[in-house]
């Protein structure tokens, strides 16, 4: 006989939720939801990328990831037109950086209080909405990636009195922190933080007591580079010999055995792996549906960390 399934793993449509039910800014999610960051390829198709948005939907997907810089705009238009209020989807989105397409980099760091009320106003314009479900503030604290310099290095308690002032006025509906250190997280407490977004994955985990803390918080982990990235010193999780044997042993991909060991890993990681491709989209979904047994599990979990931390100036 089938078990009937939980109430909260399934949309506001009926659909089932990839990954089941996770917790994000007060709200039930898909444990498995969707970054947008890659849509940017298909700024000269935008129908495909407005498609691949809606078989999200489809697959059960209700928590998007995105970012007014990405794609100068584009991916946020593109969710526009693809979500629907039926859907029902927590759309969460990032400021801290804007792009640069002169300069070295594609981004640069936007972290003064007034940016951020700029990159807010923006979100709210592109997505055609009066309140953004959850913001991210992207800082420079930890990890992979840029560093602040100059007027960029900015106060926390700055940012965070400008971003609860928006929170105050309806613009925002919750907050959370990216590229956080333990006592950036710890200070930032009392704003009522209820997402974490650090570099993380089965290979990078210098993260582990910053994660039991938001666990033990309430407060959803949702991991960037969960497989690793294409950054030069930091490893990829789909080239270690005890993801490939796992894959081989369970008939699934190693980008699969990845993503599957990061929901065993602790209940409150959400994942937002991102895609342009329709069939990877698919493959990404079906991480949800792989058991991890007690021997694989122990064998991933023995695999040592390598962690990586590159500053870009």
């Amino acid at each position: 006989m089938t078990s009937p399934v939980r109430s909260d793993h399934v949309t506001a449509s009926g659909t089932p939720r990839p990954g089941g039910a996770g917790q994000l800014a007060h709200r039930t999610v898909s444990r498995i939801g969707f970054g947008a960051m890659q849509l940017e390829r298909l700024q000269g198709d935008r129908p495909a990328a407005v498609k691949l948005l809606r078989r999200c939907i489809e697959l059960g997907v209700d928590h998007i990831d995105t970012a007014q810089f990405y794609g100068h705009g584009f991916v946020n238009e593109a969710i526009r037109e693809a979500v629907r209020s039926q859907d029902d989807v927590l759309v969460a989105t990032k400021v801290g950086a804007e792009p640069d397409p002169e300069g070295p980099l594609p981004l640069r760091l936007a972290q003064r209080p007034e940016q951020l009320r700029a990159a807010v106003e923006d979100n709210l314009t592109t997505l055609k909405t009066e309140q953004l479900p959850l913001v991210n503030l992207r800082r420079t604290d930890t990890g992979p990636g840029l560093r602040a310099e100059g007027d960029q290095l900015v106060p926390l308690d700055d940012q965070l009195a400008e971003l609860t002032a928006l929170r105050d006025e309806g613009k925002i509906g919750a907050l959370g922190l990216s590229s956080v250190s333990m006592d950036v997280l710890r200070h930032a407490l009392p704003a009522d933080i209820t997402c974490v977004q650090n570099a993380y994955s089965l290979l990078s985990r210098d993260d582990e007591d910053l994660l039991r803390l938001c666990q033990e918080k309430g407060i959803a982990w949702v991991p960037y580079f969960p497989l690793g990235s294409a950054f030069d010193g930091i490893p990829k999780v789909t080239d270690e010999p005890a993801v490939t044997a796992a894959a081989h042993e369970t008939d699934a991909t190693p980008a699969q055995i990845g993503l599957a060991w990061l929901l065993h890993h602790a209940p409150n990681i959400l994942l937002i792996p991102g895609t342009a491709n329709p069939t990877h989209l698919e493959t990404n979904m079906a991480a949800a549906e792989i058991t991890l047994s007690p021997a694989t599990l122990a064998a991933l979990d023995a695999v040592p960390p390598r962690p990586a931390d590159i500053a870009l100036h």
